[in-house]
């Protein structure tokens, strides 16, 4: 057999090489490796607690460990890993290991690759939890900070449900709209990292555990999980934790694409809201004039793409047993393309956003647009004593009238609403500033309500 192979003593003839090569996942694996090392160190301290090996053999095999760990972070092991051959990363490590050290042979004692490579996905899952978390965050306090600078400047916008005109609104409030959904994501992830570190794999074995007196305590204090796991067999054969981490993945890149999306409308000539900066822009390599804002284009395309992995990952488990199946093998595929995806997708939109510059006057100057101001004075009317549909029908009647006419909504369109209702008069903003500042309810567009939603959010974040 391979010398890279840590299995084959029962077999008489060499592995199909071709099916060797389809059952490779080195390439996917790579990620991997200096939490495979992590996971390593703590088999030896199982090893070593338990007595099983001594402690002369332990430190020579940490030894090795850590020039793995040093090939690693210099980028030299990629080319051995792949020279040797292996099946995956966690065999390469291991081969690696045991060119290194004259007891490498040692380490791989009651240990299987099904709990080798379980915990190595959580260590590494967890790992990427924290820093999407930490990009989550920054992307919240970079939308609250420009919510801030709006809201001084009183910067109005005129609100959209369909992409049709609905009502004014501050910019601001638009932001923390915005900024919502990447606090939640930061809990989102927050809870995936401290599941990723509830339960430690590592001394299942392949299924059933060990005869071998390993001290699982001790490895899984190394790692940093709060106790070892009590079923070998649930230990090796799930995955959930990792797709948690996925999951915080696909949803805050879902949450970015949403806002980029409308971004990318806004800096279109034909709404004008918000110019990209040079850095964060490209142009076309045949029409000079072009200013395009990619980088939010290309998130909108890496949350779909993250969709399908992580369906592709749920998929390929629904029709498993409970303990391990190479098929997992798929899905560890799927989850690490969905997190390193996400990642770099929410760096983008985070290095990209902060160079988004809003348009004020244009914003100001069509807040108002569309009879946005309809609502406020159907409000007064039931203020008056109308009831909301009968509201309703004159507000919209004098809306028409208004569109045949080619205008907006004025002064005498309320006159004729209160003598319509026998009342006297209306005292009804219809500018968009005035409709801001005229809600009343908590969580609404008022500046009031603004400022303290920013100030909630920051204190959370804090």
């Amino acid at each position: 057999m391979p010398p890279t192979l840590q299995w084959g003593g029962r077999f008489a003839e060499q592995p199909d090489p071709a099916l060797l090569a389809f059952g490779s996942s080195l390439e996917d694996d790579l990620v991997l490796a200096p939490f495979d090392v992590a996971c390593s160190r703590a088999h030896v301290a199982a090893l070593e607690g338990g007595k099983i090996v001594a402690e002369r053999v332990a430190s020579a095999l940490r030894e090795a460990l850590q020039r793995v760990g040093e090939e690693i972070a210099s980028g030299t092991f990629v080319d051995v890993a792949r020279a040797a051959g292996a099946e995956d990363v966690h065999g390469a490590i291991d081969a690696r290991v045991r060119e290194l050290c004259a007891d490498g042979e040692s380490l791989h004692a009651g240990r299987s690759r099904n709990d080798q490579v379980a915990t190595t996905l959580l260590l590494y899952a967890r790992e990427r939890a924290a820093q999407g978390e930490a990009v989550a965050r920054d992307i919240a306090f970079a939308l609250l900070a420009s919510a801030k600078d709006e809201l001084a400047a009183e910067t109005l916008l005129g609100a959209t449900t369909h992409w049709q005109p609905a009502q004014p609104v501050l910019l601001s409030f638009w932001l923390v709209a915005a900024a919502e959904p990447f606090v939640r994501a930061t809990r989102r992830f927050a809870d995936a990292k401290k599941e990723c570190s509830r339960s430690c794999p590592l001394g299942s074995g392949a299924v059933a555990g060990s005869t071998l007196p390993l001290d699982r305590e001790a490895a899984a204090r190394m790692l940093g999980f709060s106790a070892p796991s009590r079923n070998a067999m649930d230990a090796v054969g799930t995955r959930d934790a990792a797709l948690d981490v996925a999951h915080a993945f696909v949803r805050a890149t879902n949450d970015a694409s949403r806002v980029a999306s409308e971004l990318v409308i806004w800096c279109t000539p034909a709404f004008g809201y918000a110019r990209l900066g040079d850095a964060s822009s490209t142009g076309s390599s045949l029409m000079p004039q072009k200013r395009n804002p990619d980088p939010f284009e290309l998130v909108r395309g890496a949350a779909a793409e993250l969709v399908g992995a992580y369906a592709g990952a749920l998929a390929s488990l629904c029709g498993l047993g409970l303990s391990y199946h190479r098929d997992l093998q798929q899905t560890k595929r799927l989850v690490i393309s969905a997190i390193e995806r996400g990642l770099a997708a929410l760096h983008a939109f985070s290095r990209a956003l902060v160079d988004v510059r809003f348009q004020r006057e244009r914003m100001n100057a069509r807040a108002g647009d569309g009879y946005a101001v309809a609502t406020d004075i159907a409000d007064a009317l039931i203020l008056r004593g109308l009831s909301a549909r009968r509201a309703h029908a004159l507000v919209g009647a004098a809306v028409a009238n208004a569109e045949r006419d080619g205008r907006e909504l004025a002064a005498s369109d309320l006159g004729a609403a209160a003598a319509e209702c026998g009342i006297d008069a209306l005292d009804v903003p219809l500018d968009a500033a005035g409709s801001v500042r005229a809600k009343r309810t908590v969580g609404s567009t008022n500046p009031g309500q603004v400022a303290r939603a920013i100030a909630g959010l920051e204190a959370e974040l804090a």
